[in-house]
């Protein structure tokens, strides 16, 4: 029997839940490096989205459902969704020139220069981030099957 002054220990089988390594999972995985994540935005391709296994739709149509549950009230833009890469501005063509703010001209020598909305030269080893041709897979078309993630 126990004594009344000294607390009972736990089973063992009562173990104490696993401390999370984040509180911020979300941030910590958007901050990395990976497709479709940017400072402001998630972008999810729609095709893959729709193509992945039904179990994982399930889940990921659930956690949209809390999101849209949870913010639904706010005041949400329509968004416009433009493939791009970061290229170098000698690497654009007029039109990916002008749609990241930047124009090329000769010049009196017959060399290209390129200038930034605000007139200023920029070199043409700068990055700008341009519009590209879609390279995934559009709705209905053939998806790749999902390669498992490696555990985080």
């Amino acid at each position: 029997m126990s004594r009344p002054d000294r607390p009972q220990s736990a089973p063992s089988s009562w173990s104490t839940p696993p401390r999370p390594r984040s509180t911020t999972p979300l941030a910590d995985y958007l901050d990395r490096p990976v497709p479709g994540a940017g400072p402001d935005y998630l972008v999810v391709p729609r095709s893959l989205a729709e193509a992945m296994p039904l179990r994982w739709q399930q889940v990921f149509a659930g956690l949209l459902a809390d999101l849209h549950d949870a913010y639904g009230h706010l005041d949400w833009p329509d968004y416009r969704v433009v493939p791009s890469r970061w290229e170098l501005l000698a690497d654009l063509d007029e039109e990916q020139l002008a749609a990241a703010g930047y124009v090329a001209d000769l010049t009196a020598d017959g060399t290209l220069e390129y200038r930034d909305a605000a007139g200023r030269p920029a070199p043409d080893s700068q990055r700008a981030l341009a519009p590209v041709e879609e390279t995934l897979p559009h709705r209905g078309d053939e998806v790749p099957p999902p390669r498992p993630a490696p555990p985080l």
